[in-house]
Protein backbone atom coordinates (compact mmCIF):
# COMPACT_ATOMS: atom_id res chain seq x y z
CA UNK A 1 0.00 0.00 0.00
CA UNK A 2 1.18 3.54 -0.62
CA UNK A 3 -1.71 5.85 -1.40
CA UNK A 4 -4.07 7.36 1.11
CA UNK A 5 -7.15 5.28 0.12
CA UNK A 6 -5.14 2.05 0.15
CA UNK A 7 -3.93 2.64 3.71
CA UNK A 8 -7.45 3.43 4.95
CA UNK A 9 -9.01 0.41 3.29
CA UNK A 10 -6.27 -2.06 4.15
CA UNK A 11 -6.16 -1.13 7.85
CA UNK A 12 -9.16 -3.36 8.74
CA UNK A 13 -7.54 -6.25 6.85
CA UNK A 14 -4.26 -5.75 8.70
CA UNK A 15 -5.88 -5.88 12.12
CA UNK A 16 -8.16 -8.80 11.20
CA UNK A 17 -5.16 -10.81 9.95
CA UNK A 18 -3.32 -10.21 13.19
CA UNK A 19 -6.36 -11.41 15.10
CA UNK A 20 -6.44 -14.57 12.96
CA UNK A 21 -2.86 -15.52 13.83
CA UNK A 22 -1.41 -14.44 10.47
CA UNK A 23 1.52 -12.06 10.54
CA UNK A 24 0.86 -9.12 8.19
CA UNK A 25 3.91 -7.11 7.11
CA UNK A 26 3.19 -3.70 5.59
CA UNK A 27 5.24 -2.55 2.59
CA UNK A 28 4.78 1.18 2.03
CA UNK A 29 5.19 1.93 -1.67
CA UNK A 30 5.63 5.63 -1.10
CA UNK A 31 3.33 7.55 -3.48
CA UNK A 32 1.56 9.67 -0.84
CA UNK A 33 4.40 9.74 1.65
CA UNK A 34 3.52 12.95 3.52
CA UNK A 35 -0.14 11.94 3.85
CA UNK A 36 0.70 8.33 4.65
CA UNK A 37 2.64 8.67 7.88
CA UNK A 38 -0.19 10.19 9.95
CA UNK A 39 -2.57 7.55 8.58
CA UNK A 40 -0.29 4.70 9.59
CA UNK A 41 -0.14 6.18 13.10
CA UNK A 42 -3.90 6.72 13.27
CA UNK A 43 -4.62 3.14 12.25
CA UNK A 44 -1.85 1.77 14.47
CA UNK A 45 0.11 0.15 11.64
CA UNK A 46 3.85 0.35 11.20
CA UNK A 47 5.36 -0.20 7.74
CA UNK A 48 8.14 -2.79 7.86
CA UNK A 49 9.57 -1.80 4.48
CA UNK A 50 9.39 1.40 2.45
CA UNK A 51 10.27 1.91 -1.19
CA UNK A 52 12.47 4.92 -1.90
CA UNK A 53 10.79 6.41 -4.97
CA UNK A 54 12.81 8.96 -6.92
CA UNK A 55 10.29 10.69 -9.17
CA UNK A 56 12.27 12.15 -12.07
CA UNK A 57 9.28 12.39 -14.40
CA UNK A 58 5.57 12.79 -13.70
CA UNK A 59 4.50 9.89 -15.91
CA UNK A 60 2.68 6.69 -15.07
CA UNK A 61 5.27 4.64 -16.94
CA UNK A 62 8.18 6.03 -14.91
CA UNK A 63 6.35 5.46 -11.62
CA UNK A 64 5.30 1.94 -12.61
CA UNK A 65 8.88 1.00 -13.57
CA UNK A 66 10.22 2.15 -10.21
CA UNK A 67 7.49 0.33 -8.31
CA UNK A 68 7.95 -2.93 -10.20
CA UNK A 69 11.73 -2.91 -9.78
CA UNK A 70 11.58 -2.10 -6.05
CA UNK A 71 8.81 -4.58 -5.27
CA UNK A 72 10.44 -7.32 -7.33
CA UNK A 73 13.52 -7.01 -5.11
CA UNK A 74 11.55 -7.03 -1.85
CA UNK A 75 9.30 -9.93 -2.80
CA UNK A 76 12.29 -11.83 -4.18
CA UNK A 77 13.87 -11.63 -0.72
CA UNK A 78 10.69 -12.62 1.06
CA UNK A 79 9.48 -15.90 2.46
CA UNK A 80 5.80 -15.00 2.04
CA UNK A 81 2.71 -17.18 2.11
CA UNK A 82 0.75 -14.61 0.11
CA UNK A 83 0.72 -11.00 -1.05
CA UNK A 84 -2.29 -8.71 -0.66
CA UNK A 85 -2.90 -5.73 -2.92
CA UNK A 86 -5.74 -3.25 -2.95
CA UNK A 87 -7.84 -1.67 -5.64
CA UNK A 88 -6.41 -0.12 -8.75
CA UNK A 89 -3.29 2.00 -8.27
CA UNK A 90 0.04 1.66 -10.05
CA UNK A 91 1.44 0.03 -6.90
CA UNK A 92 -1.40 -2.50 -6.98
CA UNK A 93 -0.52 -3.67 -10.47
CA UNK A 94 3.24 -3.59 -9.85
CA UNK A 95 2.93 -5.63 -6.63
CA UNK A 96 0.65 -8.17 -8.29
CA UNK A 97 3.08 -8.57 -11.20
CA UNK A 98 6.15 -8.86 -8.95
CA UNK A 99 4.38 -11.42 -6.75
CA UNK A 100 3.35 -13.44 -9.79
CA UNK A 101 6.92 -13.43 -11.10
CA UNK A 102 8.15 -14.75 -7.72
CA UNK A 103 5.45 -17.43 -7.45
CA UNK A 104 3.68 -15.78 -4.51
CA UNK A 105 -0.16 -16.07 -4.67
CA UNK A 106 -1.98 -12.73 -4.77
CA UNK A 107 -5.13 -11.64 -2.97
CA UNK A 108 -6.92 -8.67 -4.53
CA UNK A 109 -8.90 -6.60 -2.05
CA UNK A 110 -11.73 -4.58 -3.68
CA UNK A 111 -11.68 -6.75 -6.79
CA UNK A 112 -14.10 -6.58 -9.70
CA UNK A 113 -14.87 -2.86 -9.94
CA UNK A 114 -15.39 -1.77 -13.54
CA UNK A 115 -16.44 1.43 -15.29
CA UNK A 116 -16.28 -0.41 -18.65
CA UNK A 117 -14.47 2.61 -20.10
CA UNK A 118 -10.79 1.82 -20.62
CA UNK A 119 -9.64 5.44 -20.31
CA UNK A 120 -11.94 6.57 -17.52
CA UNK A 121 -10.66 6.42 -14.86
CA UNK A 122 -7.10 6.33 -16.20
CA UNK A 123 -5.05 4.22 -15.58
CA UNK A 124 -7.12 2.58 -12.87
CA UNK A 125 -9.60 0.75 -15.10
CA UNK A 126 -6.93 -1.22 -16.93
CA UNK A 127 -4.97 -1.77 -13.71
CA UNK A 128 -8.01 -3.51 -12.23
CA UNK A 129 -8.49 -5.68 -15.30
CA UNK A 130 -4.86 -6.78 -15.37
CA UNK A 131 -4.71 -7.58 -11.65
CA UNK A 132 -7.75 -9.83 -12.16
CA UNK A 133 -5.63 -11.96 -14.52
CA UNK A 134 -2.94 -12.38 -11.85
CA UNK A 135 -4.83 -12.82 -8.57
CA UNK A 136 -5.65 -16.09 -6.81
CA UNK A 137 -8.17 -14.65 -4.31
CA UNK A 138 -10.62 -12.01 -5.54
CA UNK A 139 -12.28 -10.19 -2.62
CA UNK A 140 -15.26 -8.53 -4.29
CA UNK A 141 -17.07 -5.78 -2.35
CA UNK A 142 -20.50 -6.17 -3.99
CA UNK A 143 -22.54 -8.66 -6.04
CA UNK A 144 -22.02 -6.49 -9.13
CA UNK A 145 -18.24 -6.66 -8.69
CA UNK A 146 -18.45 -10.45 -8.39
CA UNK A 147 -20.56 -10.60 -11.54
CA UNK A 148 -17.99 -8.50 -13.42
CA UNK A 149 -15.33 -11.04 -12.55
CA UNK A 150 -17.59 -13.94 -13.52
CA UNK A 151 -18.23 -12.34 -16.92
CA UNK A 152 -14.47 -12.06 -17.47
CA UNK A 153 -13.96 -15.77 -16.84
CA UNK A 154 -12.61 -15.67 -13.28
CA UNK A 155 -13.58 -18.99 -11.65
CA UNK A 156 -16.41 -18.48 -9.18
CA UNK A 157 -14.61 -20.48 -6.47
CA UNK A 158 -11.83 -17.87 -6.50
CA UNK A 159 -14.25 -14.98 -5.87
CA UNK A 160 -15.39 -14.03 -2.37
CA UNK A 161 -18.12 -11.47 -1.77
CA UNK A 162 -16.99 -9.79 1.43
CA UNK A 163 -18.20 -6.17 1.35
CA UNK A 164 -15.98 -3.11 1.23
CA UNK A 165 -13.39 -2.52 3.93
CA UNK A 166 -14.05 1.23 3.73
CA UNK A 167 -17.12 0.63 5.91
CA UNK A 168 -15.03 -1.16 8.53
CA UNK A 169 -12.49 1.68 8.51
CA UNK A 170 -15.07 4.46 8.79
CA UNK A 171 -16.84 2.79 11.72
CA UNK A 172 -13.58 2.17 13.57
CA UNK A 173 -12.36 5.72 12.93
CA UNK A 174 -15.59 7.46 13.94
CA UNK A 175 -15.80 5.44 17.13
CA UNK A 176 -12.27 6.51 17.98
CA UNK A 177 -12.96 10.15 17.10
CA UNK A 178 -16.13 10.20 19.19
CA UNK A 179 -14.17 8.95 22.17
CA UNK A 180 -11.68 11.77 21.55
CA UNK A 181 -14.42 14.40 21.34
CA UNK A 182 -14.10 15.10 17.58
CA UNK A 183 -11.64 17.16 15.54
CA UNK A 184 -13.64 20.16 14.25
CA UNK A 185 -11.94 23.46 15.03
CA UNK A 186 -13.80 26.41 16.55
CA UNK A 187 -13.34 28.32 13.28
CA UNK A 188 -15.07 25.57 11.30
CA UNK A 189 -17.89 25.30 13.83
CA UNK A 190 -18.43 29.05 13.58
CA UNK A 191 -18.43 28.92 9.79
CA UNK A 192 -21.07 26.18 9.82
CA UNK A 193 -23.31 27.91 12.34
CA UNK A 194 -26.87 27.86 10.87
CA UNK A 195 -25.43 26.91 7.46
CA UNK A 196 -25.35 23.72 5.43
CA UNK A 197 -22.00 22.20 4.50
CA UNK A 198 -21.19 21.04 0.98
CA UNK A 199 -17.98 19.00 0.93
CA UNK A 200 -16.26 19.09 -2.47
CA UNK A 201 -13.36 16.96 -3.67
CA UNK A 202 -12.19 16.83 -7.28
CA UNK A 203 -8.75 15.68 -8.30
CA UNK A 204 -8.95 12.97 -10.97
CA UNK A 205 -6.36 13.27 -13.71
CA UNK A 206 -8.97 13.05 -16.47
CA UNK A 207 -10.72 16.12 -15.00
CA UNK A 208 -7.70 18.43 -14.86
CA UNK A 209 -8.09 21.60 -16.87
CA UNK A 210 -11.48 22.63 -18.22
CA UNK A 211 -13.57 20.06 -16.26
CA UNK A 212 -12.14 21.17 -12.90
CA UNK A 213 -12.65 24.80 -13.91
CA UNK A 214 -16.29 24.01 -14.68
CA UNK A 215 -16.78 22.44 -11.25
CA UNK A 216 -15.24 25.51 -9.61
CA UNK A 217 -17.47 27.89 -11.58
CA UNK A 218 -20.51 25.91 -10.46
CA UNK A 219 -19.38 26.13 -6.82
CA UNK A 220 -18.98 29.90 -7.13
CA UNK A 221 -22.38 30.38 -8.74
CA UNK A 222 -24.08 28.21 -6.11
CA UNK A 223 -22.39 30.07 -3.26
CA UNK A 224 -23.75 33.33 -4.69
CA UNK A 225 -27.30 31.98 -5.00
CA UNK A 226 -27.48 30.13 -1.69
CA UNK A 227 -26.18 32.21 1.24
CA UNK A 228 -26.94 29.36 3.64
CA UNK A 229 -24.45 27.02 1.96
CA UNK A 230 -20.77 26.70 2.91
CA UNK A 231 -18.39 24.91 0.53
CA UNK A 232 -15.22 23.25 1.82
CA UNK A 233 -12.90 22.00 -0.91
CA UNK A 234 -9.62 20.25 0.08
CA UNK A 235 -7.38 20.74 -2.95
CA UNK A 236 -4.97 18.29 -4.52
CA UNK A 237 -1.39 19.61 -4.14
CA UNK A 238 -0.79 19.81 -7.91
CA UNK A 239 -0.01 23.52 -8.58
CA UNK A 240 -1.72 23.61 -11.99
CA UNK A 241 -4.95 22.23 -10.52
CA UNK A 242 -4.82 24.73 -7.66
CA UNK A 243 -4.27 27.57 -10.10
CA UNK A 244 -7.20 26.43 -12.24
CA UNK A 245 -9.59 26.38 -9.26
CA UNK A 246 -8.31 29.70 -7.89
CA UNK A 247 -8.71 31.43 -11.25
CA UNK A 248 -12.26 30.12 -11.70
CA UNK A 249 -13.26 31.47 -8.28
CA UNK A 250 -11.35 34.74 -8.45
CA UNK A 251 -14.37 36.92 -9.24
CA UNK A 252 -16.34 36.18 -6.08
CA UNK A 253 -17.18 39.01 -3.72
CA UNK A 254 -15.53 38.95 -0.31
CA UNK A 255 -18.67 37.83 1.52
CA UNK A 256 -19.31 34.98 -0.92
CA UNK A 257 -15.66 33.92 -1.03
CA UNK A 258 -15.73 33.59 2.77
CA UNK A 259 -18.16 30.67 2.32
CA UNK A 260 -15.93 28.87 -0.21
CA UNK A 261 -13.01 27.45 1.73
CA UNK A 262 -10.17 26.00 -0.31
CA UNK A 263 -7.90 24.01 1.99
CA UNK A 264 -4.80 21.89 1.82
CA UNK A 265 -5.42 18.12 1.76
CA UNK A 266 -7.05 17.07 5.02
CA UNK A 267 -6.11 14.19 7.25
CA UNK A 268 -8.48 11.24 7.35
CA UNK A 269 -9.97 12.12 10.77
CA UNK A 270 -10.68 15.70 9.66
CA UNK A 271 -12.14 14.67 6.31
CA UNK A 272 -14.30 11.95 7.86
CA UNK A 273 -15.61 14.43 10.44
CA UNK A 274 -16.56 16.91 7.69
CA UNK A 275 -18.11 14.11 5.67
CA UNK A 276 -20.36 13.13 8.55
CA UNK A 277 -21.32 16.80 9.07
CA UNK A 278 -22.00 17.44 5.37
CA UNK A 279 -25.43 18.30 4.02
CA UNK A 280 -24.21 17.26 0.56
CA UNK A 281 -21.07 15.66 -0.88
CA UNK A 282 -19.75 16.47 -4.38
CA UNK A 283 -16.81 14.30 -5.40
CA UNK A 284 -14.95 12.47 -8.13
CA UNK A 285 -13.23 10.24 -5.56
CA UNK A 286 -14.09 6.57 -5.54
CA UNK A 287 -13.46 6.13 -1.82
CA UNK A 288 -15.57 9.11 -0.83
CA UNK A 289 -18.47 7.73 -2.88
CA UNK A 290 -18.31 4.66 -0.65
CA UNK A 291 -17.85 6.65 2.56
CA UNK A 292 -20.80 8.89 1.71
CA UNK A 293 -22.96 5.79 1.32
CA UNK A 294 -21.67 4.36 4.60
CA UNK A 295 -22.54 7.61 6.42
CA UNK A 296 -25.81 8.13 4.49
CA UNK A 297 -24.76 11.47 2.99
CA UNK A 298 -26.42 12.57 -0.30
CA UNK A 299 -23.89 12.46 -3.11
CA UNK A 300 -23.25 14.06 -6.51
CA UNK A 301 -20.60 12.17 -8.47
CA UNK A 302 -18.50 14.59 -10.54
CA UNK A 303 -17.57 12.05 -13.21
CA UNK A 304 -18.96 10.82 -16.51
CA UNK A 305 -18.77 7.17 -15.41
CA UNK A 306 -18.34 5.38 -12.10
CA UNK A 307 -17.13 1.92 -11.22
CA UNK A 308 -19.27 2.19 -8.08
CA UNK A 309 -22.78 2.42 -9.58
CA UNK A 310 -24.26 0.69 -6.53
CA UNK A 311 -24.59 3.96 -4.60
CA UNK A 312 -26.50 5.54 -7.53
CA UNK A 313 -28.77 2.51 -7.88
CA UNK A 314 -29.42 2.48 -4.14
CA UNK A 315 -30.77 6.04 -4.39
CA UNK A 316 -27.96 7.73 -2.49
CA UNK A 317 -26.57 9.85 -5.30
CA UNK A 318 -26.59 11.06 -8.87
CA UNK A 319 -23.98 10.91 -11.63
CA UNK A 320 -23.67 14.52 -12.82
CA UNK A 321 -20.28 14.79 -14.53
CA UNK A 322 -18.44 18.11 -14.67
CA UNK A 323 -20.93 20.25 -16.58
CA UNK A 324 -21.47 23.42 -14.49
CA UNK A 325 -25.10 23.79 -15.51
CA UNK A 326 -26.04 20.26 -14.51
CA UNK A 327 -24.20 20.53 -11.20
CA UNK A 328 -26.01 23.77 -10.42
CA UNK A 329 -29.43 22.36 -11.33
CA UNK A 330 -28.93 19.38 -9.04
CA UNK A 331 -27.82 21.46 -6.06
CA UNK A 332 -30.63 23.99 -6.65
CA UNK A 333 -33.13 21.12 -6.65
CA UNK A 334 -31.82 19.62 -3.42
CA UNK A 335 -31.54 23.01 -1.72
CA UNK A 336 -35.08 24.08 -2.65
CA UNK A 337 -37.01 20.83 -2.53
CA UNK A 338 -37.01 19.09 0.86
CA UNK A 339 -38.79 16.05 -0.55
CA UNK A 340 -36.16 15.59 -3.29
CA UNK A 341 -33.39 15.90 -0.72
CA UNK A 342 -35.06 13.43 1.64
CA UNK A 343 -35.25 10.76 -1.05
CA UNK A 344 -31.50 10.89 -1.81
CA UNK A 345 -30.60 8.31 0.77
CA UNK A 346 -29.23 4.77 0.59
CA UNK A 347 -31.99 2.67 2.08
CA UNK A 348 -29.39 -0.03 2.60
CA UNK A 349 -25.62 0.40 2.40
CA UNK A 350 -24.60 -1.42 -0.79
CA UNK A 351 -21.01 -1.77 0.44
CA UNK A 352 -21.64 -4.08 3.35
CA UNK A 353 -21.95 -4.19 7.11
CA UNK A 354 -18.43 -3.45 8.29
CA UNK A 355 -17.12 -7.01 8.53
CA UNK A 356 -15.14 -7.20 5.26
CA UNK A 357 -11.72 -7.26 6.93
CA UNK A 358 -12.71 -10.20 9.11
CA UNK A 359 -14.16 -12.06 6.13
CA UNK A 360 -10.88 -11.68 4.22
CA UNK A 361 -8.91 -12.91 7.23
CA UNK A 362 -11.25 -15.90 7.56
CA UNK A 363 -10.62 -16.93 3.94
CA UNK A 364 -6.85 -16.60 4.20
CA UNK A 365 -6.83 -18.31 7.58
CA UNK A 366 -8.53 -21.34 6.08
CA UNK A 367 -6.36 -21.43 2.97
CA UNK A 368 -2.99 -20.62 4.53
CA UNK A 369 -3.45 -22.55 7.75
CA UNK A 370 -3.02 -19.42 9.89
CA UNK A 371 0.63 -20.31 10.59
CA UNK A 372 2.53 -17.34 12.09
CA UNK A 373 5.72 -16.97 10.07
CA UNK A 374 8.45 -14.40 9.60
CA UNK A 375 7.07 -13.11 6.35
CA UNK A 376 10.12 -11.14 5.27
CA UNK A 377 12.79 -13.62 6.25
CA UNK A 378 15.40 -13.75 3.46
CA UNK A 379 15.46 -17.19 1.87
CA UNK A 380 19.15 -17.70 2.62
CA UNK A 381 18.64 -16.96 6.32
CA UNK A 382 15.52 -19.15 6.46
CA UNK A 383 17.46 -22.05 4.95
Amino acid sequence: MGTRPEIIKMAPVYHALRGAGIRPVVVHTGQHDDLARPLYRFFQMQPARTLDLVRERATVGHLSAQLLDGLDKLIGEAHAEAALVHGDTSSTLAAAMASYYQGVPVGHVEAGLRSHDGRNPFPEEKNREMVARLARWHFAPTPRAAENLHSEGVPDHHVYRVGNTVVDAARWALDRLDRRGGVLTDAVRQLLHDRRLVLVTAHRRESWGAPIAGIARAVGALAERHPDLVFVWPLHPNPDLRRTVGDALSGLTESVAARVRLTDPLGYPELLTLLRAAWLVMTDSGGIQEEAAALDRPLLVLRETTERPEVIEAGGGALVGTDPGLIERWVDLLANDEAAYATMRCRENPFGDGTAGQSIADVLGRELGAIPTSVFTPRAAAA
